[in-house]
């Protein structure tokens, strides 16, 4: 999916009937901090209950002590409300001091799970994807979501708790201004209502943006020298500030929703607690009411106060949490499509011949109408290596992503022994295959960690062994040697180094099946014809299968297999092939090197149509 989509196969914006659904699915996360969360609560009612009865010594000092000029009762009673107040401070230092640490690990729980689930889904999934959308949920929606979990869901209890204890305190002082008070919880509900469900659209909307922009900047910097070979800069400049635009236009959208909302939720409680003064006063004024409890009630309507005004901030990070759920559960909610069985084997290397089979192989990509592959038929004995040849797009490569299941055949199956590969673990059979791409892949890490990503366990000798076949010992020189941390996709090697440490890899696993998808198309002539040389003695005991776009290196192979329109049309050596299939020698008359391979003379005469013909 194109940068600037919004996501993968969720549709932008979409809006689920239950926003908080996916919100509630997360509880999972919180069960393992449940007592903690339980004792959290217990400190917070215990820090809001010493808060509420400050109100309430106040109304006991007034009606006392101050009324009977009692100077050893107010002292005592002042006593008292510090005491409450240095124990509500303590309280709250406690409850932040712990919650902080449940927090976050509830962050990194769920960052774990979505980071291993990202890893278990398909290529074709990460085809579909942006980069950017997926680094958004992985990071800003899960602090979205711990902040939510932290503070959010804390909050909301504690000031709902809040709110319903001092109301009733309110109606026990006096029941017609505490009703007064209750009532004012209506135009607020009505107010929070409308808020969560515009805001939840806003949020969604901003979030979905961000990710966008999170994938201009990754594409950026991967392509920079593209762009500067270009001289792109000014446009994509411009296609960055517009997206960044369309971010803050939707930032500022959301500002203004909850300025509005927060001046109203601010209205209410302030026109309830003028209304309750006047009355109050009145009722002071006709006995019916102390004056001490009229400043009990004011007090605990102060209190009031804050709860309210929470809650729009509240309502506004719950549903930015409850949008983070929908887009992590998006995440969390696509199954893998390659997978293993409920039963499935493991093979041991010692025990694996190596016979490879395709049997009426097809297959087309997710979305896609035209197949690939068709009917394809193919079979690679043990210690054999075959080469794929073919125009471009004639699915080649797509082909080779078959055998470690980086893909999945749509129809027929691949054997290996006789063992369909959907039955073999994926640990196993990606033990057992060796991949070496043609546009390799190197992390930032080390080279030695980039070499032994599949042999955890190899030793020096080992590791220098395969840089030597690779024709990869320039690894030496760098300046911290294996240990020289390379950059993001190892871009400050040159395309010939980096294929040549992916071949290293590739064959220091000792694969029963190695699959090279061109590995040597970035490397001179002379390097080329070491590392062939070198590979020659690696094959002769690995069940090989290569893909092709260099005549030069069809001579490590066995046989050649001819890949046209999906289908294999033909196999043979390359002898037989050049002698006997047209469409195979014109694949090959650009390289006048082709036949030298087979020993045989050439021709660089002009035909009609222009080309350099390779004579048989």
């Amino acid at each position: 999916m194109a940068a600037g989509s919004g996501g993968g196969p969720a549709d932008r914006g979409e809006i689920r009937r239950h926003p908080l659904r996916n919100l509630w699915r997360l509880r999972r996360y919180l069960r393992p901090h449940a007592v903690e969360f339980g004792w959290l609560m217990l400190a917070g009612l215990a820090a809001t209950g010493a808060g509420i009865a400050v109100p309430l010594v106040a109304q006991r000092v007034v009606d006392g002590p101050v009324a009977r000029r009692d100077l050893t009762g107010l002292f005592l009673l002042a006593g008292l409300a510090l005491l409450l107040g240095l124990a509500e401070a303590l309280l709250i230092f406690i409850r932040r001091w712990v919650q902080s640490s449940s927090s976050v690990a509830m962050e990194a729980a769920i960052r774990t799970d979505v980071y291993a689930h990202l890893q278990g889904l398909s290529a074709s999934f990460h085809d579909r994807w942006p980069s950017g959308q997926l680094l958004s949920r992985i990071t800003s929606d899960l602090s979205v979501l711990r902040r939510f979990l932290s503070f959010g869901l804390f909050f909301l209890v504690l000031n709902l708790v809040t709110y319903l204890v001092v109301v009733v305190l309110l109606i026990r002082l006096h029941p017609a201004l505490g009703m007064l008070v209750a009532a004012s919880a209506v135009p607020l509900f009505l107010i929070a209502r409308r808020f969560g469900r515009h805001y939840h659209v806003a949020s969604r909307r901003m979030q979905d943006q961000q990710g966008d922009v999170a994938t201009l900047v990754e594409e950026t910097a991967q392509g920079l020298r593209t762009m500067k070979a270009y001289g792109r800069g000014p446009q994509l400049a411009a296609r960055f500030a517009a997206s960044t635009e369309a971010l803050h236009d939707t930032g500022i959208g959301k500002g203004r929703l909850l300025a509005r909302t927060s001046a109203l939720l601010d209205l209410v409680p302030n026109l309830t607690l003028g209304t309750v003064l006047v009355a109050g006063a009145a009722a002071v004024a006709g006995g019916r009411l102390t004056i001490g409890q009229l400043v009990a009630f004011v007090s605990l309507q102060l209190m009031l106060i804050w709860p309210v005004q929470s809650l729009g901030w509240i309502i506004a990070n719950g549903q930015e949490a409850a949008t983070a759920a929908d887009r992590i559960q998006e995440v969390l909610d696509t199954r893998p499509a390659i997978a293993d069985r409920p039963v499935a084997i493991a093979l041991v290397r010692s025990t694996v011949r190596g016979r490879l089979r395709f049997e009426g192989v097809g297959f087309r990509y997710p979305g896609s109408a035209v197949p690939v592959l068709r009917g394809l038929d193919l079979t690679v004995e043990p210690g054999e290596t075959v080469a794929v040849v073919g125009a471009t797009g004639s699915g080649k490569s797509t082909l080779l992503s078959l055998v470690p299941r980086l893909h999945d055949v749509s129809a027929g199956r691949i054997t290996l022994d006789g063992h369909d590969l959907r039955a073999l673990r994926l640990a196993s059979l990606r033990g057992l295959v060796g991949v070496a791409f043609e546009e390799p892949t190197l992390f930032s890490m080390s080279v030695w960690e980039n070499l032994t990503l599949g042999r955890p366990d190899a030793g020096e000798d080992e590791v220098r062994a395969a840089l030597a076949l690779a024709q990869a010992e320039f690894a030496y020189d760098l300046p911290w040697g294996l240990r020289t941390r390379l950059g993001e996709q190892g871009l400050s090697l040159s395309g010939g180094q980096r294929q040549r440490l992916a071949l290293a890899r590739a064959v220091l696993i000792r694969p029963a099946v190695l699959v090279l998808d061109d590995p040597l198309s970035a490397l001179d002539v002379h390097t080329e014809a070491l590392v062939e040389s070198a590979l020659k003695r690696v094959l002769r005991n690995t069940t090989a299968l290569l893909v092709v776009h260099r005549p030069s290196t069809i001579a490590l192979a066995d046989r050649v297999a001819l890949l046209e329109h999906g289908r294999i049309t033909a196999v043979g050596t390359h002898t037989e092939l050049l002698a006997g299939v047209p469409t195979y020698r014109g694949l090959l008359s650009a390289e006048p090197a082709a036949a030298s391979i087979a020993g045989t003379p050439t021709s660089t005469d002009p035909t009609p149509g222009g080309s350099p013909l390779v004579l048989s």
